[in-house]
């Protein structure tokens, strides 16, 4: 069975990357989705990794570390 062809390429992808960082702009994360749309959700990464966790990970991951260190 054949594949079907591509909806976007990673040179697309990165295209749009590459803009969106010389624009100065911060980027939270990119989606893509079944019909080829690449979506750029902008906003700057949070400190040490925790980009992509809400406000309730982010408290239980404090209170780990607090917990931890005591």
């Amino acid at each position: 069975m054949a594949r079907a062809p591509s909806t976007f390429r990673q040179q697309d992808v990165t295209r749009a990357v590459k803009a969106v960082v010389a624009a100065g702009v911060g980027i939270a994360r990119v989606e893509i989705d079944n019909a080829g749309k690449i979506v750029i959700i902008t906003g700057e990464a949070t400190e040490s990794g925790q980009a992509g966790r809400n406000d309730l990970e982010n408290w239980i991951a404090k209170r780990a570390r607090d917990a931890r260190q005591a």
